[in-house]
C-alpha cells in the first residue's frame, strides 16, 4: 500500500498515525497470482483455524494432485471426499470445496481475468452464492489476492481485537460500530486493517 494512505490516515485520525509510527510502513503484498478458485479454496481451509494448522491441512491437499502447485476445479473429480477428508478438511468444508469448484466451472465464480473487472460489491454478491462463502471470506480475497484499497472485514476477529487495543477500549467494538469508525479511513480502510492486524499480533507477543 502507499504512501498517501499512510498520510491520510495520519491525517484524519491521530491514534492511528501513532499506530503507523509504532509499526513502520505497510508490508501487505497481494498474492496477484492466485486464482479466484484457489483463493476461496485456501480461505474455506483457515475458516476457524489458525494458520499452522490451515497450512499443513493444504499442504496435504495439494498432495493429493501430484504434479500441480495448485489443483484446478476439474481436477476435484479425481479425488473422493475421504481422502479430501484424511488431509483434515471437515465435511462441511469438503461440501464447499466441492461447490466452488462446481461454480468455477459453471462461471458463477469469475476466472482472475473477469473478476479484476467486477466491483467489490459484485464481487462480495457473486462469490457469497458459493456455500460456505460468507462476507469475511470473500474480503480476505479481496484484500490478499485482489489488492483493493478499502476494504474493511468488520466481522475479522483480529481486526476487531486490533481495535480494541490500539484505541484502548474495554470491550470488543461491533462490527457495526467499527464500519462507522473506519468512514473516516477511506478509501483506505485495507490499510487501517492491516495497521490494526498487525496491533493484534503485538499484543499476542508481549503476553
Amino acid at each position: 500500500m502507499n504512501a498517501a494512505a499512510l498520510k491520510h490516515l495520519s491525517e484524519v485520525d491521530p491514534l492511528m498515525a501513532e499506530l503507523i509510527r509504532e509499526i513502520g510502513p505497510c508490508l501487505l503484498a497481494p498474492e496477484t497470482w492466485r486464482s479466484p478458485f484457489q483463493s476461496l479454496v485456501q480461505a474455506v481451509a483457515h475458516q476457524q483455524l489458525n494458520g499452522t494448522a490451515a497450512n499443513t491441512i493444504l499442504t496435504r491437499f495439494k498432495k493429493l494432485f501430484p504434479g500441480r502447485k495448485f489443483p484446478k476445479p476439474e481436477d476435484l473429480a479425481d479425488v473422493t471426499d475421504a481422502q479430501i477428508r484424511a488431509c483434515g478438511f471437515s465435511f462441511a468444508k469438503i461440501k464447499s470445496i466441492r461447490d466452488i469448484a462446481e461454480k468455477t466451472l459453471s462461471g458463477v465464480v469469475p476466472t482472475s481475468r473477469q473478476i479484476v473487472k467486477l466491483s467489490d460489491d459484485e464481487i462480495v454478491t457473486r462469490l457469497t452464492a458459493v456455500r460456505g462463502v460468507g462476507r469475511w471470506t470473500v474480503e480476505m480475497l479481496l484484500i490478499f489476492q485482489l489488492g483493493r484499497e478499502d476494504v474493511l472485514p468488520a466481522d475479522d476477529f483480529g481486526v476487531r481485537s486490533g481495535f480494541r487495543i490500539a484505541y484502548k477500549k474495554r470491550e470488543m467494538p461491533r462490527p457495526k460500530q467499527l464500519l462507522a469508525f473506519g468512514e473516516k479511513w477511506k478509501p483506505h480502510r485495507t490499510t487501517a486493517a492491516w495497521y490494526l492486524w498487525c496491533a493484534a499480533d503485538a499484543a499476542k507477543k508481549k503476553k
